[in-house]
C-alpha cells in the first residue's frame, strides 16, 4: 500500500519556504555582469590617430607590416636591460652589470625576432653592429646619471594595465611603477630619443596621462608624478596630474574612439601630412604621396575593437 499524500497546505508551505530561501540567496549575492566592450585603445594607437588617421588605419585595421629600424630596436634592447636591472639585488645594480647585459638582450631579441638580422645584413665585418651595441651601452650608462637604482625598489616593471570605461578598453604597458610607503604612485617611462621642445611637451605627456587615467580608474588613486626619462639627452620631464584633468582626458580619449568608430564605418581615414611622413613605412600607399591604400576591410571596426598590444614589437615600440 502506497504512502499517503501530504496535505495540500503542507505542500504549499514547503513551496513558499523554498521560494523565500531562493529569493534570500539571490538578494545576498552580488551578480557582476561582464561589461560589453565596443572598442580598444592603447596610447600608441590613440596617438597614431591624432597624428594621422590613415596611419592608424594602416597599423590597426589593415595591420600592414613595418620594417624594423636600428633606432627602434635599440630602444627595445635598452628597455629590456633597464627592466631586468631591477632583478638584481640593490647593491649589484651597477653600470657594469647593466652594460654587460646589452649584448645578451640583443641576442635574445634576435632569437625571438629573426628578421632583425636584416638590420645588419650588409655589415659583413660587424663594425656597424659593434658601434650600435656601444651606443646602447652609452644610453644605459646615461641612465645612472639620472637615477640611482640602488635606492629604488619598483612595485612593478613592464606592467600591463587596462580598464574598461563606458565600453572602451584602455590598455598599455608601463615601464615602471614606483609606490611609496604612503601609497603615492610614480609612473616612469624610459625614452631613448631626445627630450621634446616645450611646444611639444603636451604630445609627449599624452601617453603618460593615458596610463595615469587607467591607474586612477583601477586603483582610485591619482598618480603623484608622471616621469619621462630621456636617456639620450640625460634629462627628465615630470608632471603632476589631478583628478579633474584626468576626467577631461578621459573625455578626450572617448572622443578619439568615437572618431575612429565613425571612420571605420565609412572608411574615411584621411592622411595628415607632416614632417613625420619621412619616417613612415607606408608612404607608397599614401594618397598624400601619390599612392593608393589597399581595399578597405569589411571587418574594419572589428579589427579596431580587437586591437593587438604593441608591446614587445620592434616595429612599433613605445620608446
Amino acid at each position: 500500500m502506497s504512502d499517503p499524500l501530504p496535505a495540500a497546505d503542507t505542500v504549499t508551505d514547503a513551496v513558499n519556504d523554498a521560494a523565500t530561501a531562493a529569493a534570500t540567496a539571490v538578494a545576498t549575492v552580488e551578480l557582476e555582469l561582464p561589461v560589453a566592450v565596443v572598442g580598444s585603445l592603447s596610447p600608441s594607437r590613440a596617438a597614431d590617430f591624432k597624428t594621422c588617421p590613415l596611419l592608424y588605419r594602416f597599423r590597426s585595421i589593415d595591420r600592414l607590416p613595418e620594417k624594423p629600424t636600428r633606432d627602434a630596436t635599440r630602444g627595445t634592447v635598452v628597455h629590456a636591460v633597464l627592466e631586468h636591472l631591477y632583478d638584481l639585488p640593490a647593491a649589484e645594480r651597477t653600470i657594469a652589470a647593466a652594460q654587460s647585459s646589452v649584448t645578451p638582450s640583443w641576442e635574445q631579441l634576435l632569437t625571438a625576432e629573426p628578421r632583425l638580422a636584416e638590420l645588419f645584413a650588409e655589415d659583413s665585418e660587424g663594425a656597424e653592429l659593434t658601434a650600435w651595441l656601444s651606443s646602447a651601452r652609452q644610453l644605459v650608462a646615461n641612465y645612472f646619471e639620472l637615477e640611482d637604482p640602488t635606492r629604488l625598489e619598483p612595485e612593478s616593471r613592464e606592467q600591463f594595465v587596462e580598464v574598461v570605461l563606458d565600453g572602451l578598453r584602455l590598455r598599455g604597458y608601463v615601464d615602471r611603477l614606483d609606490v611609496s610607503p604612503d601609497g603615492d604612485i610614480r609612473v616612469v617611462d624610459y625614452k631613448t630619443g631626445s627630450i621634446p621642445r616645450e611646444a611639444f611637451e603636451a604630445k609627449a605627456l599624452f601617453q603618460m596621462k593615458f596610463y595615469a587615467l587607467v591607474l586612477w580608474r583601477t586603483r582610485r588613486v591619482v598618480p603623484r608624478q608622471l616621469r619621462l626619462i630621456y636617456l639620450a639627452d640625460k634629462d627628465t620631464l615630470s608632471y603632476q596630474p589631478d583628478a579633474e584633468e584626468l576626467a577631461r582626458f578621459e573625455n578626450t580619449v572617448q572622443a578619439i574612439w568615437k572618431a575612429i568608430a565613425k571612420a571605420s564605418l565609412t572608411g574615411d581615414f584621411r592622411p595628415s601630412p607632416s614632417r613625420l611622413c619621412d619616417w613612415c613605412s607606408h608612404q607608397a600607399l599614401c594618397p598624400a604621396k601619390g599612392g593608393t591604400p589597399p581595399p578597405f576591410p569589411a571587418d574594419a571596426l572589428s579589427n579596431a575593437t580587437s586591437e593587438r598590444s604593441a608591446r614587445g614589437s620592434v616595429v612599433v615600440p613605445e620608446v
